[in-house]
């Protein structure tokens, strides 16, 4: 991205991006029109991630877990709050590592997503756990290398590395956002499969909004048949 920085006022939720990354329209439904419902799937989510925030901050010996750590970054333009950073105590000098106020040694940052599923075709989990991590280098001034995501079916981390293409499809989707917010418009609806799974789907109606496109492109297409015989 550019060298301009955002303001305060100016964040958008880095949630968001998996949102848009699903689907625009509902993208826009949420972040632009302030329209939401839950079904089971979102409710189910809600209660995991607040189960995890509940725990607060854990010290072991070997690793400090910090849980609803609020993040952002200026030069994206994001802010949220992370389920869970793990600092992993490692050697002096150690790629990544940083020193933490009050603790002896040096850790590296390690940002963990609960999700209630199983792993994705897509890759809607991975932005929004790479969009923490780079809130996260710009607060420690550090490069954080991965990442895990927690998966509730089949219970197990996944591994993700940051490398140049998440952290570009990251980026890109984050100027994206923030073009769709300036402009104000909400995307036309256009039915997909994936549009059974969406809890907004009775306020965006894609089958019906679908089929009245189709209308209005027949129509016009065969009045200006009609116009060119005349």
């Amino acid at each position: 991205m550019s060298d301009h920085l955002f303001t305060e006022d100016d964040l958008l939720p880095l949630s968001g991006l998996q949102h848009l990354l699903f689907c625009e329209r509902q993208w826009a439904l949420i972040h632009i029109e302030q329209q939401w419902d839950e079904n089971r799937l979102t409710q189910e989510g809600r209660v995991l991630h607040e189960r995890v925030h509940e725990s607060g901050t854990e010290a072991r010996p070997d690793v400090v877990v910090a849980r609803g750590l609020r993040v952002r970054s200026l030069r994206l333009g994001l802010a949220g709050e992370t389920d869970v950073v793990e600092f992993q105590r490692t050697g002096r000098g150690g790629a990544g590592a940083i020193q933490l106020q009050g603790r002896v040694g040096w850790w590296i940052p390690f940002p963990v997503e609960y999700k209630r599923g199983r792993p994705k075709a897509d890759a809607w989990d991975e932005v929004q756990l790479c969009a923490q991590a780079l809130c996260l280098e710009e607060s420690f001034g550090t490069a954080i290398l991965a990442g895990a995501l927690f998966y509730g079916n089949p219970r197990r981390r996944t591994h993700v590395d940051f490398d140049s293409a998440l952290r570009a499809q990251t980026e890109e989707l984050a100027r994206r956002m923030h073009a769709l917010y300036a402009a104000g418009a909400t995307p036309p609806a256009v039915y997909a499969r994936k549009c059974e799974r969406c809890s907004l789907t009775e306020r965006c109606m894609p089958k019906v909004s679908t089929r009245r496109s189709d209308v209005a492109h027949y129509l016009a297409t065969a009045l200006g048949d009609v116009e060119g015989e005349a």
